[in-house]
């Protein structure tokens, strides 16, 4: 089993690292994000099982972090906030939140917390969406989304770039990828064959196909997706 993968969004270092050191104590794996920006890349790169936002942060909002994490997925936010009036607190879970924690709060609360909303959400939605950049992958329903417009795949398209994502960081042999897109196919799959589905790939999901950061090539192996 996948160790629980948690985000912690904070700016103050100290309470990010004691969170940090309290939650790897519990088993899980934590990465931190001192800024909206930080949080923003991070989150575009990877899937995380819990993030932990705070409300106020130097360059961003919770808020506008938390509506961004809920237009790509259900991933569970509980924010933690130095202010416990029932206004932001409604904001908080109007957006979407599963939980909020006030300032200055006790670890064990927060754990519980944790472990709670994690049951809860065991199994949701969200571990079927993958976003890589301003690309979206719903699973559940075998759609992609570029800037949240619709992008339409074909069903080897569509098999390849599933491949890509699973395998996220890895890099694929072009036989690996051969395998995975042969049985959905009818036709004979070669080498050109997956480079020519590889380019129409590209160009339907890079901003610049000649020039891809999504999907690169590894000259003499084959393709890894960042």
């Amino acid at each position: 089993m996948s160790m629980t993968d948690i985000l912690i969004v904070e700016d103050d270092s100290v309470i990010a690292q004691g969170l940090a050191y309290a939650l790897e104590g519990e088993g899980w794996q934590t990465a931190l994000a001192a800024t909206g920006t930080v949080a923003r890349q991070m989150i575009s790169e990877r899937i995380f099982d819990l993030i932990l936002l705070d409300v106020t942060l130097p360059d961003d909002t919770g808020y506008e972090l938390c509506k961004l994490i809920k237009s790509k997925s259900d991933t569970p936010i509980i924010f933690l906030t130095a202010c416990d009036d029932e206004v932001n607190v409604v904001m908080g879970l109007d957006m979407g939140a599963d939980d909020y924690v006030t300032k200055p709060f006790r670890i064990r609360e927060l754990v519980s917390r944790i472990k709670t909303v994690l049951r809860r959400t065991s199994g949701h939605k969200y571990q079927d969406m993958m976003s890589i950049g301003d690309v979206t992958v719903n699973l559940a329903q075998a759609k992609v989304y570029k800037d949240q417009q619709e992008v339409l795949l074909t069903a080897l398209e569509y098999r390849l770039l599933l491949t890509l994502i699973l395998n996220r960081g890895q890099v694929m042999s072009r036989n690996q990828l051969l395998e995975s897109i042969w049985d959905v196919s009818g036709d004979f799959v070669n080498d050109n064959t997956l480079t020519v589905y590889m380019k129409r790939l590209r160009e339907k999901l890079e901003d610049v196909p000649a020039s891809p950061k999504l999907i690169k090539t590894v000259r003499g192996i084959g393709y890894i997706l960042q």
